[in-house]
């Protein structure tokens, strides 16, 4: 799942513009204030940049047409050839079929022995009728598929010289470039702000109204493990897929039976490991799918549990654990914040808690959160007309209110996480397992930038 970014790029020497078709856009602009060259560049989805390999593909596709071209030709060469000769002796086949009807009426004149040499012959040539239908019909098709293989000629010839207005190399060595350029201001990006949310996409239909699925931002790009925990208590076991299409299909690869009972659904999955809540408590448990073991357990003081500050559902979401491209994040709410929402971010080895942030929002009155880079987006509800309404910087320790709204198709989300690798936001609606966009506003640094 991609999302599309929206990246301002020092390019100061160079304005270049690329067509929508060719994937990256980038378009420069004037200085700002501080004198510095702002350029926009939005990322295309995935493989938009590999004209070169469809443009091959369809010169393959243009040859192998032409080549059967060449073969029907001469396959209709020879069944016209064929059919002369067979058109021939169904000319002389009907003629002694009639001579014969006329020498069987008179079979009582003939001698016996003639008549039954006449008999003979018309008995071999019989088999040579259905042979002379089945020319007809073959006569008919090969016409067609001659008419077929013009036809196509023409438009594959027609969308070859449309893309042909660029040579294959130079274009093949533009996107190289371009990929490159834009590889190097990747490496220059700043986290993102959340601007828009757009989906849902559904996945999957499964489970209670309740639960939680994820895959490991820190996983590479060849893992596409899938996590999947059915409801918010009374349960031990995570259920494994290899990747979304097994999910969908329901292939079940793996299943680790806890050793303790979760609470709520915000769990995360994070370098290989689950972090969760254990029932009924405030401590947080850390699981190692690869050992199969608890590698570490912590306490997170004064945070409560048990349905005491939940998201507005309920369901012991009191404590909702989460990770961005910064790290590991547990958001929760304390008596000594007058039940407000605290941040805290964990080290991911020892849970131990490395800074806290108090906020001014009733956790009660959250439908659910997510951290984007350092920043917590708070959804006013986990019902109809939900929208992110609320965000807390950690940088800055600011807060704001937004007005991002999104679609809740189902009803009733009672789990939302944003994965920083897929830059999605995975939640559960309502027994249904769906995937959002976002798009995400994004500043990249420049040399002089201090």
């Amino acid at each position: 799942i991609l999302i599309k970014l929206l990246l301002f790029i020092i390019d100061p020497n160079r304005e270049t513009q690329i067509s929508p078709k060719e994937g990256w856009q980038v378009y420069s602009s004037a200085q700002d204030p501080d004198g510095r060259c702002i350029c926009t560049v939005v990322a295309p989805e995935q493989n938009l940049c590999s004209r070169d390999a469809k443009s091959r593909q369809l010169r393959q596709l243009l040859e192998k047409v032409q080549n059967m071209s060449q073969s029907i030709e001469v396959l209709n060469l020879r069944t016209q050839r064929d059919f002369q000769y067979v058109l021939k002796m169904e000319t002389q086949m009907k003629g002694l079929k009639a001579k014969f009807r006329q020498i069987e009426d008179d079979r009582k004149t003939l001698m016996t022995k003639h008549f039954q040499e006449l008999k003979e012959k018309m008995d071999e040539l019989l088999p040579l009728i259905p042979v002379l239908e089945q020319y007809k019909t073959d006569a008919k098709l090969i016409t067609q598929f001659k008419e077929e293989i013009r036809n196509l000629s023409a438009v594959l010839t027609g969308i070859q010289e449309e893309i042909g207005a660029y040579d294959y190399e130079e274009l093949h060595q533009r996107v190289l470039s371009l990929e490159t350029r834009l590889r190097d201001c990747m490496k220059k990006l700043t986290c993102g702000k959340l601007m828009k949310i757009t989906g849902p996409i559904t996945v999957k239909t499964s489970g209670t109204r309740f639960g939680a699925w994820m895959t490991d931002p820190l996983a590479s790009e060849k893992n596409n493990r899938v996590w999947y925990m059915d409801s918010y208590t009374n349960n031990k076991i995570v259920r494994e897929y290899k990747s979304i299409a097994d999910f969908v299909s329901g292939a079940e690869s793996r299943t680790y039976n806890l050793p303790f009972k979760w609470a709520g659904t915000n769990h995360v999955v994070y370098n290989g490991s689950l972090y969760f809540n254990k029932y009924q408590s405030n401590i947080i448990i850390k699981y190692s799918f690869d050992m199969g073991r608890v590698l570490a357990q912590r306490s997170l003081e004064y945070a409560g549990f048990h349905n005491v500050y939940p998201y507005t559902w309920g369901g012991f979401s009191d404590i909702d654990l989460m990770a961005d491209e910064i790290g590991l994040w547990a958001v929760y709410a304390t008596n000594q914040n007058a039940g407000n929402i605290v941040i805290s971010q964990l080290n991911q080895d020892t849970l131990e808690v490395m800074k806290s942030w108090s906020t001014g929002y009733p956790k009660r009155s959250a439908g659910e959160s997510f951290m984007i880079c350092g920043t917590l987006y708070v959804t006013n509800s986990h019902l109809t007309g939900a929208k992110v309404y609320y965000s807390y910087s950690t940088k800055t320790s600011t807060y704001e209110y937004t007005d991002i709204p999104f679609h809740n198709q189902y009803f009733h989300i009672s789990m939302l996480d944003y994965n920083a690798r897929d830059r999605a936001l995975y939640a559960w609606n309502n027994g249904h397992q769906v995937l959002f966009n976002v798009t995400l506003f994004h500043i990249i640094k420049t040399e002089d930038d201090t």
